[in-house]
């Protein structure tokens, strides 16, 4: 059986901040880690060391600053145009002949348009910053699953070492009744198969827990070979967290969707802008020769032409296009967030109740276990009166192993859809 100290369950609780300057601050992340006792590390540190180094969490806050610096690419107005013409033949005026032409023209946008294109691009910033705090969540509740399984496979290997030396004595115990003739060599050699059987699995475990030691250092971006210290033992704590499904329309997966109609929202708001006149300003100055032989006061004196333009889409259908666009868009935003509300949904009923079926497996092989121990303390008895039945003690003991091996399979599943809650719930 395994003993071990309580573990005590501590709570971070994600809080995400949005300011419209389009800068957000992160307070805190959501983090389920233990206090764990001896030498072990803990898995607080662990999550904090993904959390800085692993390579996808660096992307998705690259993505979000590309996404934060286009408010920069927007803030502009269109280009100035400039021109300079030659007059190849030089038109005669009364004043003189027209030799070259200077012009430059502005177009403006309608009022208040480059706020709207800096707050469609700030709220698409908004969004991809959600992707952010989804993909720590998510490697939080990897690296905490990673973690758990690495916990269940030590203890099992521990499980297996302890049950070979039990096999160990009782082959001791068999040499000695088939020396004085109250047992078969056979016995013996069932002993020794089981261990050897024993042992394989135990082999199997231990390529299993390097394979899993891999996968959890690369979620930490470190070397494969690089030894991860788990706790030496958990329980089931005596009383459950409560969960709190209203807390599941706060989760990011879900905030995303807002975002993201949040943001059409803002692509309407410029589409309508876009849709508006145009306003230009413009200056062409021209350069005037000097009529030769003659004296009178404009001679020569060159034109400057101030001008105003206005640009307005009389025949262009793609402003209510792109206006239809943005409603279908919407409806589907609306819809996949329904959709991914109900599978979360789905997963959090299905944690939970597969937790609560952990508890009453952990609970019934605690159980059996006190029974096999209490079988095996009659064995020995009857070994002392000489009536000992090695056929007895195999059934025993793989009775025994089994109820073990589910009672860390229980503690390992508890935990895992500890996890799991703690992703959908913040808890």
């Amino acid at each position: 059986m395994i003993i071990g100290t309580r573990v005590r369950v501590r709570v971070l609780v994600l809080v995400l901040v949005p300011v419209r300057s389009s800068l957000f601050i992160l307070v805190h992340f959501c983090s389920l880690f233990f206090v764990l006792k001896g030498n072990a590390q803990q898995l607080e540190v662990l999550i904090d060391e993904a959390l800085t180094n692993n390579p996808e969490i660096q992307k998705f806050e690259l993505q979000y600053k590309r996404a934060s610096e286009k408010v920069n690419e927007v803030n502009t107005i269109p280009n100035t145009e400039f021109g300079v013409g030659y007059f190849v033949s030089e038109p005669e005026t009364r004043t003189g002949a027209q030799r070259f032409k200077v012009s430059a023209k502005q177009m403006l946008p309608w009022f208040g348009t480059i706020t709207s294109r800096e707050n469609y691009v700030s709220s698409l910033a908004d969004a991809k910053y959600e992707d952010i705090v989804i993909a720590k969540r998510k490697l939080m509740a990897s690296v905490s699953q990673s973690y758990f399984n690495l916990y269940a496979n030590k203890a099992k290997q521990e499980v297996l070492t302890e049950n070979i030396k039990l096999l160990e004595t009782y082959e001791t115990l068999a040499l000695t009744s088939v020396e004085v003739g109250k047992a078969s060599a056979v016995d013996v050699l069932r002993l020794q198969m089981r261990q050897n059987e024993m042992q394989q699995l135990k082999d199997v475990l231990q390529q299993q827990f390097l394979a899993e030691q891999t996968n959890f250092n690369n979620l930490l971006n470190r070397d494969n070979d690089v030894t991860v210290n788990v706790v030496d033992s958990l329980l089931i704590p005596s009383e459950d967290f409560d969960i709190t499904s209203e807390n599941l329309a706060l989760h990011p997966e879900l905030l995303k969707y807002d975002k993201l109609y949040k943001s059409i929202e803002q692509s309407e708001l410029l589409n309508q802008k876009e849709s508006s006149p145009m306003i230009g300003f413009g200056l062409d100055y021209i350069n005037v020769a000097e009529r030769p032989n003659m004296d009178f006061s404009d001679n020569g004196k060159d034109i400057v032409m101030p001008m105003v333009s206005v640009s307005i889409p009389i025949f262009n259908k793609k402003y209510k296009s792109q206006t239809k666009q943005n409603d279908l868009q919407q409806q589907e935003i609306t819809a996949q967030k329904q959709e991914r509300l109900n599978a979360l949904e789905t997963l959090l009923d299905k944690a939970n109740n597969e937790r609560i079926s952990a508890r009453i497996s952990y609970a019934t092989q605690t159980k059996n276990l006190k029974q096999a121990k209490d079988a095996e303390d009659i064995l020995i008895k009857s070994y002392e009166t000489g009536t000992i039945d090695f056929n007895d003690v195999l059934d025993i003991q793989e009775l025994q192993l089994k109820f073990q091996m589910n009672q860390i399979e229980s503690i390992r599943t508890y935990y895992v859809q500890s996890t799991i809650i703690n992703y959908l719930t913040q808890q």
